[in-house]
């Protein structure tokens, strides 16, 4: 009888996440559009220049400084499935009226700053939330990291097509037109989270006392700061995402401006570096069972670093520029696709269930608070000296994210003879 219970209830953790599954994939195809439309819609339709154009970025990302902290204890006291309902929710309303002001021509650049500002702030939350609420769907670390692989995946897959549809979509139609597929992606995953049926449950009725927020952040900073392994990761990937944005901020530009591509071009130069990514992503379980976690990071971050760097090495002018741009990134897709579900694993299994909102928005308000940081940096070097001094600066920062890695535990595991 308890095995039938429990295969019932493995059919219904599957079920539910087939469904969070296809809605984030659906989710994230949409979000590939903006890669390419957001700063072409600035550039080409408002007449920014591409300093200005660095800045969408940073407004998407703005909102993990002040608010990313604070939403973790704030997810850990609601139920995850309905923060995530109304951020999609509002990611529909942002979204959609960045198209109908941009298909009435009444849009302007403080007013789609304004709209990616307030999509920024959804993504703040839904970020939180979607990583917590994983775990209640799979106890079982082997189910929990498969789960992960596969969202992985799913974005790495939106990274490696998206953009390649997109060029052809906005040759077509336009940017405008590419604006639509993001809001209706959205639309789409609010309708697959309405049909989960799991349901978590409830947290701890806990009196709201006075500073309840800073309490509750504090200790999420706590726990994650001070646990061996978990801060040097978290280290390691806030270094690499500050430089990494300024590299990914400037090169739909850089492809324009720089190699002269045409948008047709740039999605396949951007979509086919992504191919590397589900590669990393499924090598990521190989790499756990042989290296064991801490091993597999290192070597997942070395492999992308390498790769990032030599995308300006390889790249000129010249058409065999761009092939040479696209072979450096497939070489560093491969590595963050390997590192990616690892971590996200390892933070998962090592944070107590009370505290894994709090944990993951110390993490989140790292990593994209240094990608707001990268975009406002990639501003400013653009404005200063150009789009190819953005890109190098970018590529041999990311080389500092190794040391920052290689230490406390990463470091005592890594060199540790891993059994078993």
């Amino acid at each position: 009888m308890t095995s039938l219970v429990e295969g019932a209830g493995r059919t219904r953790a599957r079920r539910d996440f087939g469904l969070l599954w296809a809605g984030q994939s659906l989710s994230l195809f949409g979000d590939q559009f903006m890669t390419l439309a957001l700063p072409l819609l600035a550039v080409t339709v408002l007449g920014a220049s591409p300093a200005q154009a660095a800045l969408l970025p940073f407004a998407l990302f703005l909102p993990f400084l002040p608010l990313g902290l604070p939403a973790g204890a704030i997810v850990d006291r609601l139920p995850r499935r309905t923060v995530m309902l109304v951020c999609d929710g509002v990611q529909v309303v942002a979204f959609g009226a960045i198209w109908v002001s941009a298909a009435t021509g009444v849009l302007s650049f403080p007013l789609l700053f304004a709209l990616v500002l307030l999509s920024g702030c959804a993504v703040v939350f839904f970020q939180v939330a979607y990583t917590s609420y994983l775990p209640g769907l799979f106890p079982d670390p082997g189910e929990l990291h498969t789960g992960n692989t596969r969202l992985a995946l799913s974005e790495s897959t939106a990274k490696a097509v998206g953009p390649m549809a997109a060029g052809p979509v906005i040759g077509l139609l336009g940017v405008v037109g590419a604006l639509l597929a993001n809001t209706l992606s959205f639309a789409a995953s609010v309708v697959t989270l309405v049909l989960i049926r799991h349901r978590e449950a409830p947290p701890a009725v806990t009196v709201r006392e006075r500073g309840w927020v800073r309490r509750d952040v504090a200790a999420g900073l706590r726990f994650a700061l001070g646990h061996p392994v978990l801060e040097p990761v978290l280290a390691c990937g806030t270094v690499y995402v500050l430089f990494l944005s300024m590299v990914e901020t400037s090169l739909v530009l850089y492809c324009r401006n720089v190699l002269g591509l045409s948008p047709q071009w740039i999605g396949i130069v951007v979509g086919a570096a992504a191919a590397g990514y589900p590669i990393g992503n499924l090598a990521s379980s190989v790499l756990i069972r042989r290296l064991g976690s801490p091993r597999a990071l290192v070597l997942a971050a070395t492999v992308s670093v390498l790769g990032i760097v030599a995308m300006p090495v390889l790249g000129t002018h010249t058409g065999l520029g761009a092939i040479g741009l696209v072979a450096g990134s497939i070489v560093h897709c491969v590595g963050e696709g390997a590192f990616s579900p690892t971590s996200m694993t390892l933070r998962q299994t090592q944070t107590p269930p009370e505290l894994l909102g709090r944990v993951s928005a110390v993490q989140r308000f790292q990593l994209w608070g240094a990608v707001a940081l990268g975009a406002l940096l990639a501003s400013a070097t653009t404005a200063l000296g150009g789009l190819e001094v953005t890109v190098w600066i970018g590529a041999l920062g990311t080389v500092l994210c190794l040391p920052a890695l290689l230490r406390r535990g990463i470091r005592t595991a890594t060199f540790t003879r891993v059994r078993g």
